[in-house]
């Protein structure tokens, strides 16, 4: 094993440590304390890990970018199944541990690095040249899952999937459809990058420390294009995020307070028209196909404005 640039590459496989046992050595091994402000949540059953690497349709010829490893459990499973894979983990005091559990693994390294300031297109063309299909897997941390998945989808890596545990209220947002209280601008977001899945429900039990809720695995496969035709991106979810500033306000409302002044608001009675949507509606009952078409009509008069 060596450390260069940053990175540790690791020389053979210790046992599967995905058990509670196992976990709790290395722990005392390494005096690892855990950090509440970095949301570390060991996972202990293999069953779950299992279905996250299976999610991922991992191959020798594909590749695995995985975010925050921690003691490496999922790690070591994602070097038994793909051809390359790279870790990158912003506590430190994790690297000897991993050190150790990614011996016997020479295709898997470790990046300490905090993922929200990594450059991803230069990652991927530094870490994973000849492999044309790589896939994001992680247990994500609670508190900063949404700007990591934010920052995969708009910066746009070449991505195949994306596969990870997060909350499951958030991951029944992102998968929700039009109508429902769980819908919202982060469904829209998502689905327009990605077709969500939800793999399974995780429970709490199954963590060391245990989180006060339960999680779940979902699926984000990458769209090779978005599933509507928007002029404006940024405008379109300006619109999108716009429309849900306060739920319970019908979509004429909380536009119009974006978007325009008393004396202006008239004009957007005619923008929903054009766009054929009752001003009484809500922002969760629109589709994104709706939204697009919104966004287009709106960009016209408000560009005059």
């Amino acid at each position: 094993m060596n450390r260069d640039n940053g990175q540790l590459q690791t020389g053979q496989a210790p046992h599967d440590i995905a058990t509670p046992k196992r976990t709790k050595e290395l722990m005392q091994k390494y005096g690892f304390v855990l950090k509440k402000s970095l949301g570390q949540n060991f996972l202990i059953d293999p069953n779950i890990l299992n279905k996250i690497v299976s999610a991922a349709e991992l191959d020798a010829g594909k590749g695995a970018l995985e975010i925050g490893p921690g003691i490496g459990a999922l790690t070591q499973r994602l070097a038994k199944a793909a051809g390359k894979v790279v870790a990158i983990e912003i506590d430190q005091r994790s690297l000897p541990m991993l050190e150790e559990t990614l011996e016997g693994y020479p295709h898997a390294s470790v990046i300490h690095a905090d993922v929200l300031k990594v450059d991803l297109q230069e990652l991927f063309q530094q870490q994973f040249q000849g492999f044309p299909k790589v896939s994001v897997v992680a247990n994500l941390p609670y508190y900063v899952t949404t700007p990591i998945l934010m920052k995969l989808l708009e910066e746009k890596p070449p991505l195949e999937h994306i596969v990870v545990m997060i909350q499951k209220e958030v991951a029944e947002r992102m998968a929700a459809k039009p109508g429902g209280k769980e819908y919202g601008s982060l469904s829209i977001a998502v689905q327009y990058y990605c077709e969500p899945e939800i793999v399974t429900v995780v429970p709490h039990t199954v963590f060391i420390p245990q989180p006060s809720v339960d999680s779940a695995v979902i699926k984000l496969k990458i769209r090779e294009r978005p599933p509507v035709e928007v002029e404006d991106e940024a405008f379109f979810f300006d619109v999108v995020q716009s429309s849900f500033t306060q739920r319970r306000k019908t979509i004429y409302n909380n536009l119009g307070a974006k978007y325009f002044t008393k004396e202006t608001k008239g004009r957007l009675e005619a923008v929903l028209q054009e766009a054929g949507i009752d001003p009484a509606r809500r922002g969760e009952t629109l589709s994104i196909e709706e939204y697009a078409l919104l966004s287009r009509c709106l960009a016209r008069v408000v560009g005059r404005l």
